[in-house]
């Protein structure tokens, strides 16, 4: 089938000044734009308990956005940014983290030219000891390169990079990292490193509006979804639909998908990157219906949920996945995922309501918000701009409720 998408019917302004270059001071002050079956209103986050349905189910993405950025140079004196992207060898995440000594990433390279052979190092000191990283690139490659790293210390990776790399704050803010940002740019209930942008939407709740909510009756559960950098690449097609939609991994728990299922019709993903777990759930069930699903390729395609049956609903789905695990003896499930949430008849299966920031203009989340509200999405986006809402990672925050 055939799909086009103008890109250009999805841009708007966005005057530099509306850009949250930092977080407020207090993270549930943000402001929140309510848009509930065609009405918008205003409210502060911390209010969210009171705009929320009472049987809501809210799912949060708990990755942790780890220090990718490591500043290296050359001998020369030439400096260069390895940002890793996501890990090679090993390729799962928490092997990769508790390795010691030596591992290999997908890295974008800054300067790349520049460092043309021979190890980039980084002289350090730890517990008192002079330590040493050196970085080696393997073989040639485009925007992404392999490079291995080598270290003297009895660091993990996942310590190496604590130490020594800096958080990649958005390219937008157009700033470098500060001390504000290794707290502020991972939410509160961030657990698992793999992440190298934070899932922004989670960064208004902290632990007091949780508890509160959950005094209240509300529900909450967990998926991990590790955030790439794909996420900021700017659509350069004018049909949208041509565009490469990156790889993220994710996993879920078996007790999570139990819950799911529980609180069916109720669920409101907390993120763009909540909604493509939950969202890809459908069709890995589907996989499992059709094909069994071998463990061969567990990567969700880009346009692989708008083949699936008009009929083939989100709890037949999580039933059918939960089953699969229970029959599996599975605590949880990873698998990867490439879906392209856009207006071009995509069908949320999962996802009940959205918690999400403002998005840049032409952008793959603008498509996925446009999908959820239709042409509505330029109604919102006009009243956030009107009202003083700041807007993208550090902005406020919508709630878009069906």
């Amino acid at each position: 089938m055939e799909r086009h998408i103008d890109i250009e019917q999805f841009d708007y302004e966005l005057p530099e000044e509306r850009i949250a270059k930092f977080p407020l001071e207090e993270r549930s002050s943000s402001k929140l734009l309510v848009y509930e079956r065609g009405q918008i209103y205003e409210r502060h986050f911390r209010d969210i308990g009171e705009v929320l349905p009472a049987d809501t189910f809210l799912v949060f993405n708990n990755t942790k956005v780890i220090r990718a950025r490591i500043i290296m140079h050359k001998p020369s004196g030439a400096r260069i940014e390895v940002f890793c992207l996501e890990p090679h060898d090993p390729a799962d995440y928490e092997r990769a983290f508790a390795v010691r000594e030596t591992c290999q990433w997908s890295c974008i390279v800054g300067n790349l030219k520049k460092w043309k052979d021979g190890p980039l190092v980084i002289d350090f000191e730890y517990a008192g000891k002079e330590e040493q990283l050196r970085a080696f690139r393997v073989g040639e490659g485009g925007r992404e390169q392999i490079v291995r790293f080598e270290w003297t210390s009895d660091l993990t990776f996942g310590q190496l990079l604590e130490h020594l790399g800096r958080i990649p704050i958005p390219p937008y803010l157009n700033r470098e990292s500060q001390e504000i940002d290794n707290t502020r740019y991972q939410t509160v209930y961030s657990k698992f490193e793999g992440s190298v942008a934070a899932p922004t939407a989670g960064l208004h709740f902290t632990p007091e509006l949780i508890e509160g909510m959950k005094s209240r009756g509300f529900e909450f559960e967990e998926v991990t979804l590790h955030v790439g950098a794909g996420t900021f690449l700017p659509v350069k097609d004018r049909d949208a639909a041509a565009h490469p939609m990156h790889t993220e991994h994710f996993e879920i728990r078996r007790a999570t998908v139990e819950h799911l299922l529980q609180k069916w019709g109720g669920i409101t993903a907390v993120g763009t990157t909540s909604v493509r777990t939950l969202e890809s759930l459908a069709a890995l069930a589907w996989r499992i219906r059709t094909a069994g699903m071998p463990d061969a390729d567990r990567t969700i395609g880009q346009w692989e949920l708008y083949d699936l049956p008009e009929e083939f609903d989100g709890r037949e789905a999580l039933q059918i996945l939960l089953d699969y695990m229970t029959r599996e003896g599975l605590e949880k499930i990873k698998a990867s995922t490439r879906i392209m949430i856009t207006p071009l008849g995509y069908r949320f299966r999962i996802v009940r309501n959205i918690i999400t920031n403002f998005h840049q203009p032409k952008s793959t989340l603008l498509l996925l918000v446009s999908a959820y509200v239709g042409e509505e999405w330029r109604r919102i986006y006009d009243y956030a701009l009107s009202h003083d809402f700041r807007f993208l990672s550090y902005g406020d925050s919508s709630v878009l409720i069906r």
